[in-house]
């Protein structure tokens, strides 16, 4: 579940192991290229955080950004 706070969205993943983890940060790395939106997130091992704003438009949560989040979630169904 997406938490909005500090003007971001966030959302941390947890995975079986580090594979299937870089897995999913490279499925959500096209679809941000895709977007020309792109994210701040952290991994460490099988943990993924990500963090959502808009910079061009201050640093605050914007369409875009919840747009891009529904898109990550869907990368975790397929």
């Amino acid at each position: 579940m997406w938490h909005e706070t500090n003007n971001k969205l966030y959302r941390s993943f947890e995975f079986k192991d580090f594979s299937e983890a870089f897995s999913f940060m490279t499925r959500v790395a096209l679809l941000a290229e895709k977007m020309d939106h792109h994210p701040t997130w952290t991994n460490t091992w099988n943990k993924v955080e990500i963090w959502l704003s808009t910079h061009d438009a201050g640093d605050v949560v914007t369409d875009k950004d919840r747009k891009l989040a529904l898109l990550i979630d869907k990368v975790l169904k397929t």
